[in-house]
């Protein structure tokens, strides 16, 4: 009897969660290919610090044979935790011990080279910007690309982020709106040129909130520090104040007048900024986010169950990139790989989904309990086989 034809897999979108997926289905013999719209590894800034879960991102990580490498990379000292109120007063104080590995940070860009570093050479194909996905359900797939070219897939995995273009193949769904926002803010050469800032935030996070406003501080490597201003605001709140996300020192002002009974301190992380704000206003999907089964096309991570950034988004994606390319690999059919990984992901997402929806406000709380418990004890559900 003849061996099938290997499957053909795309995976669009070359962040934590495509690459992890790739990675794990290369160890099993599967080659896919990942298609991303960067014109490069470098192309952009890949954003601040992750914490990986001990009971799901690292989970992935060892799947992957990278966890080792993870451990030697990352900050266990980043788990430390600050939480202060507008006075500047530290309510709580979190020091982790000596070997503490239950979620140690790492920099979103070192994580990515980590997983590109693992590949096979060529397994992503740079500049390629997902246009749309056609074909019939049972496949073959088709991809088409803004740049001309079109490609055939057996299985298309959508790990393509927040505003997801695969989504559309399988869900009508769209992000929205949480009513919530981020004023992202950086630092750089802190110990050196922002010592004091350096101090408050300590070798991992800091917070603060006052019930309408908060401030999320978290230092990376390399003398790093990005700082986000939290608002309970309109989507659109910098516009309609007659500004532009470039008019740094419209919003700065804005931002003292809103912030003014806080203590000067603290008002150093909205005046002592290097470089312009960046506006991340918080967009979920709706709750639970599920979709109809289609053999031929699946997603995972924010693609899949945006939520709020309150730690799980990265584990959760790299747990769904893990058993989705442990299905492939145990099943005879992707269609029936793809089954058993909706089986287990879509419940899972759908609890965390729950359990997070609307809580973007608790970080503007000032109970102590809720807030702490957003950034350390948020823990998805322990992993559970897709064979």
């Amino acid at each position: 009897m003849s061996t099938p034809p290997a499957p053909r897999i795309a995976i669009v979108g070359a962040g934590p969660g495509g690459l992890t997926c790739a990675r794990i289905l290369q160890r099993h013999g599967i080659t896919p290919v990942v298609y991303d719209r960067d014109t490069g590894p470098a192309a952009r800034d890949q954003g601040g610090t992750l914490d990986l879960h001990d009971g799901d991102g690292q989970t992935a990580l060892r799947e992957a044979g990278l966890l080792e490498e993870f451990f030697r990379l990352a900050r266990p000292e980043g788990q430390e935790m600050r939480q202060l109120d507008p006075a500047g007063t530290v309510l709580f104080h979190h020091v982790p011990e000596q070997g503490e590995r239950v979620k140690p940070e790492i920099d979103r860009g070192r994580l990515r080279d980590l997983l590109l570093d693992s590949l096979a050479p060529g397994t992503v194909r740079w500049g390629h910007t997902l246009h749309s996905v056609d074909g019939p359900a049972q496949g073959p797939r088709r991809l088409h690309f803004t740049n001309g070219t079109t490609v055939e897939a057996d299985l298309v995995v959508g790990a393509d982020g927040a505003w997801s273009r695969v989504r559309r193949a399988v869900s009508p769904a769209t992000p929205r709106y949480s009513g919530v926002s981020f004023l992202e803010a950086w630092f750089h050469d802190v110990d050196t040129r922002h010592p004091d800032i350096a101090a408050l935030v300590g070798q991992g996070s800091a917070a603060a909130a006052d019930g309408e406003r908060g401030m999320f501080a978290q230092r990376g490597g390399g003398g790093h520090i990005r700082v986000y201003l939290i608002q309970r605001v309109p989507a659109d709140w910098i516009t309609a104040g007659g500004l532009t996300p470039r008019a740094t020192d419209g919003i700065r002002t804005l931002l003292l007048e809103r912030y003014r009974h806080w203590s000067p301190r603290l008002r150093r992380l909205i005046t002592d900024n290097d470089g312009p704000y960046v506006d991340r206003p918080v967009f979920a999907l709706p709750v639970p986010h599920t979709w109809e089964h289609t053999p031929t096309v699946t997603l995972l991570g924010d693609a899949a169950h945006l939520m709020p950034p309150l730690g799980v988004g990265v584990n959760l994606a790299l747990l769904d990139a893990c058993e989705l390319a442990l299905a492939v690999a145990r099943h005879a059919t992707v269609g029936e790989a793809v089954r058993a990984y909706e089986r287990t992901m879509l419940p899972r997402a759908a609890q965390t989904a729950r359990r997070l929806d609307g809580a973007a406000c608790d970080l503007l709380s000032t109970e102590l309990p809720d807030f702490a418990a957003t950034f350390l004890l948020y823990t998805s559900p322990s992993p559970r086989d897709t064979r």
